[in-house]
C-alpha cells in the first residue's frame, strides 16, 4: 500500500492514502476498493450513502386493503414485515447501489434451488432468508448487454453469484442513475449505474485537506507568545536562564494563578483570526460541491436546521422534500418485491381461516383464492409527506372531502337503481372511513341487505307510491355548519 509524507510524518492508512494522493485529479473514476474505503473511513461517505436513505425510511408507508377486514389485514401485513427485516434489507440494498453504482437483494428458499422460479403459494411455510449482494459479489453476470438492438439493452436479467445462476424471480437490482451506452464504471463491474461519489471525488479529497487544517489550528490554538523584554543587546547564561523560568511559570500557570511581568511584556495567544474567513468559506464551499457533485442537498451534509415561516428555510424544506420523494419512487421496485413476498406469507390460508371464524356471513363460502386476490388487487401504500400540516389544516382539507363525497350522494342517489345505489353508498362509505381526522371508528355497511331493501310504501287511501322527496342537503344542514364554525374557532397553538 502507498503511504503519503506530510511534514516528515508517514500516513499509511486507507483514507489518507487514496484522498491525500497528489495524482488524483477531476475526472477520475473511483475504483471498487476507493469507494469502499470512502464509505468506510471518510466523515461524509456514510452520510453520502445512508442518510438519504434514512430519511426516507424514516416514516412508515400508509396501508390500504379496502376490500377486506382492513384493520386485521393490515396488522398482519405489518407483523410480518417485521419479522423478515423488510426495510432493513432494503436499506442495505439502496445503500449498496449508492456506493458502487448498483446492487441486489435475492430470497433464498431452504431445499430449493438458486436457479428455480420462486413458488409464492408455499412461502407460508417455507425457511426464507434474503441475501444482498455488491458489484463484487455479482462481478460478471450484471456487465448489461450494449447492442442497441437487443431486447434486454442495457437491462438487467439474471444475476450469477460464485456462478451460480439465480431465477429472475428470486432478485432485484437497483442501479444508482441509469447506465449510460459504453459508460463502464469501474467501482461496479459493468456498464451500470455509477457511485454517488464519481462525480465528487476530487471534491472528496479536497475535504480531507480541511480536516487536516482543522487538526493544525486546534494544535496551534494552545500556543501563547510571550514578548519578553531584553535587558542588555548581549545575552548571558543568567539572561537565559531567567527568560527560560519565566517561560516555565507561563506554561504552568492555571487558574488561580498570578503572574508578574514587566509594563513593557506582554503575552498573548497565536492571532489565527485572518484564517476564519478564508478557511471557512473554502470548507463550505467544498461540501456544497460535493453535495452539488452527488445530487443531493446541501442542507443535508451541512447539518443545518431549516428556518421556520414562509421565508427561504422553508424553500429548502421542500427542496429537501422533493429529494426524498425521488428517492423513494427509486426504491420502489424494492418494496413491490417485498410487499408481494409479505403479502403471500402473512395472509395465508391459516390466516384466511382465522378471518372466516370471525366474519362468516362474507367471507364463510368464499374461497380463499379469490378473497387473497380482491385484498392484494385493493392494497395500495402511500408515504406520509415529510413537510407534515398542522392537525387544524388536516382536519380542514378532510372536511372539504366529506362535503364532495355528500355532494356526489345527494346528486346521484335519487336517480339510481337499488344495485348502483348499493355501489355509490359502498364507495361513500370507504371514503369516510378515509377520513380518520375527523372519524376514528370506521362505518360498517350490509351492502347485500342494502341492495333487497325497498322503502315503505305510503299507506294513505287512494294515493299513489310516491317517490320520496330527496332530503335537504345536508352540505348546508346546520350539524356541518356548527362543525365548520368550531373548526375556524380552535386556537392557533392547537393548529
Amino acid at each position: 500500500m502507498s503511504t503519503v509524507n506530510i511534514n516528515g510524518a508517514t500516513l499509511g492508512n486507507n483514507l489518507q492514502a487514496l484522498l491525500t494522493a497528489q495524482d488524483i485529479q477531476p475526472g477520475d473514476d473511483p475504483s471498487y476498493e476507493v469507494c469502499k474505503a470512502i464509505y468506510s473511513y471518510h466523515p461524509l461517505g456514510g452520510k453520502l450513502a445512508d442518510y438519504p436513505i434514512a430519511m426516507a425510511q424514516s416514516q412508515q408507508r400508509k396501508i390500504s386493503v379496502p376490500k377486506g377486514p382492513e384493520e386485521r389485514l393490515v396488522e398482519a401485513f405489518e407483523e410480518e414485515w417485521k419479522r423478515i427485516g423488510a426495510d432493513k434489507h432494503i436499506f442495505n440494498l439502496a445503500r449498496l447501489s449508492r456506493i458502487y453504482g448498483v446492487a441486489s437483494v435475492a430470497l433464498l428458499a431452504e431445499d430449493v434451488e438458486f436457479d428455480q422460479p420462486v413458488d409464492f403459494t408455499k412461502l407460508a411455510d417455507a425457511e426464507i432468508a434474503f441475501n444482498v449482494f455488491d458489484p463484487l459479489n455479482t462481478a460478471g453476470s450484471l456487465v448489461l448487454n450494449q447492442n442497441p438492438s437487443a431486447l434486454d439493452f442495457q437491462k438487467v436479467t439474471n444475476i450469477a453469484v460464485q456462478g451460480r445462476q439465480y431465477h429472475r424471480s428470486r432478485t432485484v437490482t437497483l442501479l444508482n442513475e441509469d447506465p449510460i451506452y459504453i459508460e463502464y464504471t469501474t467501482s461496479a463491474f459493468g456498464y451500470v449505474g455509477r457511485s454517488v461519489y464519481q462525480r465528487a471525488f476530487f471534491q472528496l479529497k479536497s475535504y480531507i485537506n480541511t480536516l487536516i487544517t482543522d487538526d493544525l489550528i486546534a494544535i496551534k490554538s494552545g500556543v501563547l507568545i510571550a514578548k519578553l523584554h531584553q535587558q542588555s543587546s548581549v545575552v548571558d547564561q543568567l539572561m537565559a536562564n531567567v527568560a527560560g523560568q519565566k517561560r516555565t511559570l507561563l506554561k504552568e500557570a492555571a487558574v488561580g494563578n498570578v503572574l508578574s511581568i514587566a509594563t513593557e511584556e506582554s503575552i498573548e495567544s497565536l492571532d489565527l483570526k485572518n484564517l476564519d474567513g478564508a478557511y471557512g468559506m473554502a470548507r463550505k464551499h467544498i461540501i456544497e460541491n460535493i453535495a452539488s457533485a452527488s445530487s443531493t442537498p446541501s442542507k443535508i451534509l451541512l447539518s443545518e436546521t431549516f428556518a421556520e415561516g414562509f421565508g427561504e428555510g422553508t424553500e429548502d424544506a421542500k427542496h429537501v422534500a422533493q429529494f426524498i420523494n425521488r428517492l423513494r419512487e427509486w426504491m420502489e421496485p424494492a418494496y413491490s418485491y417485498f410487499d408481494k413476498i409479505v403479502r403471500y406469507r402473512a395472509w395465508n390460508e391459516e390466516f384466511y381461516q382465522a378471518i372466516q371464524n370471525e366474519f362468516p356471513e362474507q367471507y364463510g363460502k368464499m374461497p380463499y383464492n379469490q378473497a387473497f386476490y380482491e385484498w392484494s388487487n385493493s392494497f395500495t401504500t402511500i408515504w406520509p409527506s415529510l413537510i407534515e400540516e398542522p392537525e387544524s389544516e388536516k382536519i380542514r382539507v378532510a372536511d372539504v372531502q366529506l362535503r364532495a363525497v355528500i355532494a356526489m350522494v345527494e346528486v346521484m342517489l335519487p336517480q339510481m337503481d337499488p344495485d348502483n345505489k348499493a355501489i355509490l353508498l359502498q364507495w361513500a362509505c370507504d371514503n369516510f372511513n378515509s377520513l380518520k381526522n375527523l372519524f376514528g371508528t370506521p362505518l360498517e355497511m350490509d351492502f347485500e341487505a342494502l341492495k333487497e331493501y325497498t322503502p315503505p310504501e305510503q299507506a294513505m287511501a287512494g294515493e299513489e307510491t310516491k317517490e320520496p322527496h330527496p332530503p335537504k342537503p345536508f352540505a348546508d344542514s346546520e350539524p356541518l355548519r356548527e362543525l365548520s364554525s368550531a373548526i375556524a374557532r380552535l386556537p392557533a397553538r392547537k393548529r
